[in-house]
Formats: structure tokens, C-alpha cells, sequence
């Protein structure tokens, strides 16, 4: 594949580079991609650029010779041939005189995991309609692929690709261990107007979480900067002015406790910045429960009943539709290992929540 230069289209106006990549080349690897632009390989209107710069119409795109996807081996043939004969998905059409037969094992092969993970996604999706789809993400799955994640939310959206070519997006992102409410775009207009909108601080977010302690004041909010710690690969809060520091803006309040053991607590991010929920809980002495970056008390034994997951659910998600037509508003039941732990506490998950119309600023 020769150097290649694509011009930017009008509705993906505003669409990250790493997104556009993404949409136009999907077997590209984001270490690939991470590697081609440290070494200036991609470019933007001449220019170098990073995996979050965000395009405008009409700018053009320097494309490198990328890595071609490897050839399906032997295996990848008979699991095919055999899923054909279960009668999970229909045989290969018939192809010309003379045509290589290369293409019919990893054709069927791609059609039964395109089969298995529509119906994975529709089991997980709390509302949908035209314009947009809420997921409830379940603990463990990642939003997007890195290094060694091969299963993702990104990924498993291939199988719901239209026939246009057109793949549902992501408009924003949850840690991988974090339940609950994720938002996606099924055109490239949603995906960038709910994107301003999640920028504007328009979309309000709810999230409940569980944590050692009973915080005082039982509500109050959370002002810090916060920064990447590249070691400990974590958020560490900063000091104005540090390099790559972020204000980032949290409320949170106590719905209910057991005894002076465990809080469960509503919080709200008003930016937001990685993390940011989990970096603050722990600011504030009070890390959620399951955390393996943040938690941080020493010898602190894990009540009898409870799983050491991370307490950390997107609970609720009120947004303007992208359509202007009301407001999308959708909540997330508990996860299991939570609604175990809710259970053996006997926190009622139907209680008023007391976060709800906290201010936004």
C-alpha cells in the first residue's frame, strides 16, 4: 500500500483522529496507530498531530503504508467449514471460475462473531432508537482496546455496522471495571452532537459507589487539579500550574450506611477527567471498595459478602437528544457483585438520591 492522502468529510467534523482511523481503517492496531504518529508518519494538513487532536472538515490526512491483516490460517479454514455444517451461519457464496478461495473461510468465520456479538449487545442495551443506543456495560469489559485487550465495546460494534458502512461510535468512555451507562452514537452526526454536548457539560451523570467510612460532611464537593502518574499508571491529584494538570469538579453525597463500616455514595462529576471519581474518593480518605489503583488503607478487611470488584456504577445519564427532541434519560441497575453487596448491607437501591439536583458548577 502506497502513501495515501483522504480529506476530512463534512459529517466528521470534530471526530477525534484516533476515531477517524478507526472508521476508515478498523484492522489497524491503536498501537500501530500510536507508533505512526510518534514517528510522524500521519499528518494533518502537513502538520504532526496526536491520537485526540480533533479534525475539521476539509483538512486532509496522511495516510502511511499500514500493516495488511494477516492471512487466516489452517485452523481459522476448518472452524469455519465446521460452523457451516452445525448450521450456525449459511455456506460462502459460490465463487467465480477460477477465483481464490482464500476469502470464504474468514468470511464465514467473521459472520458467526459478527452474529454472537450483535445479539451480546442487544442483550446489554437499555434504550435505543435512530440516533443513538445506551448500553449497560458489564464489570470487565473494556470501552476500547490497548495493549493485550482484544474484546471491547469498540470492537464488538462491527457486528452492528449499517449498510452504508456507517458503525455505532463512542461518545464518551468508562473505566473497564466500572458498571453501567455507556452512550452510543449510530451516525457520525450524533457522535459529534452529543459530543459538544458532553464537552458543553450539558449531559448530567450520576454515578453510585460504595466506600469504607462515612464521609464528613455527609455531602459536599470535591475541587482538585489532577494529573497522570505514568509509574503507577493512575491520576495523582496536583498542583495548579503542574505540567498536564486538569481542574477536575465533583459532588457527592451519602444515600445511606451501615453502621460507621460502609457509605453507599451518589456522586457527580461535573468534568470529566480519568479517573476522576476514583482519584477523588480516595482524596477525600474514602476509596470506593475494589479498587486496585486507589484504594489505598492499609489492612482493611473486606466485609464478609462482598466480592473485591470495584463499587463504581454509571448509574444515570440525562442528555439532550441529539435530534433536539426532549431528553434522553436512562439508568443502569446494579451489577451482580454490587447488588450482592447492597443485599448483605441491605441498602434499598430504590431510595431517593440525594445527588441528583446538585449544582452543576
Amino acid at each position: 500500500m502506497a502513501v495515501e492522502t483522504r480529506t476530512v468529510a463534512r459529517d466528521e467534523e470534530d471526530m477525534r483522529l484516533d476515531r477517524w482511523f478507526k472508521t476508515h481503517f478498523p484492522d489497524l492496531s491503536f498501537g500501530h496507530l500510536q507508533k505512526l504518529l510518534r514517528s510522524g508518519q500521519v499528518r494533518v494538513d502537513g502538520g504532526r498531530v496526536k491520537s485526540n487532536t480533533r479534525l475539521a472538515a476539509g483538512q486532509s490526512v496522511r495516510i502511511p503504508p499500514l500493516e495488511e491483516k494477516p492471512q487466516p490460517s489452517a485452523a481459522d479454514y476448518l472452524e469455519a467449514q465446521e460452523a457451516v455444517a452445525r448450521g450456525e451461519v449459511p455456506p460462502p457464496r459460490p465463487r467465480a471460475t477460477g477465483a481464490p478461495d482464500t476469502l470464504a473461510a474468514p468470511a464465514v468465520k467473521r459472520a458467526v462473531a459478527d452474529d454472537k456479538d450483535a445479539v451480546f449487545l442487544k442483550s446489554i442495551t437499555l434504550y435505543e432508537d435512530r440516533d443513538v443506543m445506551v448500553l449497560n456495560k458489564p464489570y470487565g469489559l473494556a470501552v476500547q482496546g490497548g495493549s493485550g485487550t482484544y474484546r471491547h465495546v469498540d470492537g464488538l460494534m462491527e457486528s452492528l455496522r449499517a449498510e452504508d458502512g456507517q458503525k455505532p461510535r463512542l461518545v464518551h468512555r468508562i473505566d473497564k471495571d466500572t458498571s453501567g451507562i455507556l452512550l452510543i452514537a449510530k451516525s457520525r452526526i450524533a457522535a459529534s452532537t452529543l459530543a459538544k454536548t458532553f464537552r458543553s457539560r450539558s449531559a448530567r451523570k450520576v454515578y453510585w459507589a460504595l466506600v469504607p467510612g462515612v464521609p464528613k460532611p455527609r455531602q459536599g464537593r470535591i475541587s482538585t487539579y489532577l494529573a497522570k502518574d505514568e509509574a503507577a499508571e493512575r491520576m495523582r491529584v496536583a498542583r495548579h500550574g503542574d505540567d498536564e494538570a486538569s481542574h477536575a469538579v465533583s459532588y457527592y453525597a451519602v444515600v445511606d450506611q451501615a453502621a460507621q463500616k460502609l457509605s453507599w455514595l451518589s456522586m457527580k462529576p461535573v468534568t470529566g477527567r480519568t479517573h476522576q471519581l476514583r482519584a477523588h474518593a480516595a482524596h477525600i480518605g474514602h476509596p470506593i471498595v475494589g479498587d486496585p489503583k486507589y484504594f489505598d488503607i492499609e489492612n482493611w478487611p473486606l466485609p464478609g459478602g462482598l466480592q473485591n470488584r470495584l463499587h463504581l456504577l454509571a448509574r444515570r445519564l440525562v442528555i439532550p437528544h441529539p435530534r433536539g427532541e426532549g431528553l434522553i434519560d436512562v439508568s443502569a441497575p446494579l451489577p451482580p457483585h454490587m447488588q450482592q453487596s447492597w443485599s448483605v448491607l441491605g441498602f434499598d437501591a430504590s431510595q431517593y438520591d440525594p445527588i441528583v439536583d446538585a449544582p452543576e458548577t
